[in-house]
């Protein structure tokens, strides 16, 4: 499937707690956890926010990326997470869905 993005994405639950995970469809996932229809990890946390986005451009490497990030611990984790939000506050408007500003960054 050329030109597919895939996505890495941290959530953070409504108990603080933090989830990985990666998927094709960013926005059709988030609804899904957000209703309960999500990981099991995520039933009854939400109301859940993404608090992380990476665009890859395969599967197999939003797979391996997301088998990377839960091996980082929480302390990892939440410094990706702080970088990010840095990025998203420096750009003025903040990444999208695909996790690009509106420069074409990231």
């Amino acid at each position: 499937m050329e030109g597919k993005t895939f996505y890495v994405y941290i959530l953070r639950c409504a108990d603080k707690t933090l989830y990985v995970g990666s998927t094709d469809n960013i926005e059709r996932r988030v609804v899904e956890h957000a209703s309960g229809r999500g990981a099991r990890y995520t039933q009854g946390r939400g109301p859940v926010e993404v608090v992380y986005l990476e665009a890859l451009p395969s599967r197999a490497d939003a797979m391996r990326r997301e088998v990377a990030v839960k091996g980082l611990g929480k302390t990892g984790k939440e410094r990706l997470v702080a970088r990010f939000s840095a990025s998203k506050a420096d750009n003025g408007k903040g990444a999208g869905p695909d996790g690009k500003d509106d420069h074409g960054g990231r």
